[in-house]
């Protein structure tokens, strides 16, 4: 099967000043390369893969740099093979504070990034239906962003990022402030959705039990200054259904994340779901 590389990060490393004039590394020799994946038939089925790390690791500097927001100070960052210098379509991106403009209804916001990207209404509106209906919003079109829930707000600002179909989708924490059921429901129809898509996930959570849901490989990080101290192959196949959470394997893997973390130098908070 072909296979292309989406994603390079090479020798990449990052610092930032301070308030008070001090210099600190947030992340050092960052090296990993996230290939496109293709099913047995030759279909293009895209990679989930997870950066997981405690907080303060540097998992957010990355995302950043990988969607043009940033620039390293020294090493690479390729995208589809192209050096990244600023963003791009062919990059999306979701945050976990919610991003909906609070001025546009949840058809709109969904329909942003088309309208500015000049696609003919005609074309536009089926692309936005076919979202809303993806992510369990129909019904709410004409609803204001400030009348939804924050579950309900992060399928808008899903769908808004699919619409435009980039190659790379790019999440950091998207479900980091939401209660438990909210953020288990989240995790399913992200996985949903996702297999219809193609596209290249690269997931950034402190949870060991979403990440090893979520993922394909999982980038584990030691605290800050961050770098890779392991690349965890994830063996369940796809569809992936919660009920994998209670397999022994699930557990076994989530105890070898776990020891890695431990083994790691430095600090930092991460999270074992209950």
């Amino acid at each position: 099967m072909p296979t292309k590389s989406k994603i390079t990060l090479r020798n990449v490393a990052r610092s930032f000043v301070s308030p008070a004039g001090e210099r600190i590394q947030a992340i050092h020799d960052i090296n990993f390369d996230i290939e496109d994946l293709y099913a047995a038939d030759g279909r293009d089925i895209g990679e989930f893969c997870v950066l997981l790390g405690p907080s303060g690791c540097g998992k957010s500097t990355i995302l950043r740099l990988i969607a043009g927001l940033d620039h390293p100070d020294t090493g690479e960052v390729l995208v589809n093979g192209q050096p990244v210098t600023k963003p791009g379509r062919d990059r999306g991106m979701v945050f976990q504070k919610y991003t909906s403009f609070p001025w546009l209804t949840v058809a709109e916001n969904v329909a942003y990034g088309l309208t500015i990207n000049h696609v003919p209404r005609v074309q536009r509106d089926p692309i936005v239906a076919k979202l809303i209906q993806a992510v369990g919003l129909a019904g709410f079109e004409k609803s204001y962003p400030e009348t939804l829930s924050g579950g309900m707000q992060q399928r808008v600002a899903i769908a808004r990022t699919l619409a435009l179909r980039p190659g790379v989708i790019l999440m950091d924490e998207p479900f980091g402030a939401l209660d438990a059921q909210t953020r288990s429901d989240m995790q399913e129809l992200l996985l949903r959705v996702w297999s219809e898509t193609a596209a290249t996930i690269l997931f950034v959570t402190h949870d060991v039990d979403e990440a090893i849901y979520l993922a394909d490989h999982i980038f584990v990080l030691c605290a800050r200054p961050g770098t890779i101290i392991e690349d965890v192959p994830v063996p369940f196949g796809r569809p992936r259904d919660p009920s994998v959470k209670q397999r022994a394997e699930f557990h076994e893997l989530q105890q070898h994340v776990l020891a890695a973390l431990r083994r790691a130098p430095g600090q930092g908070q991460v999270r074992v779901s209950v």
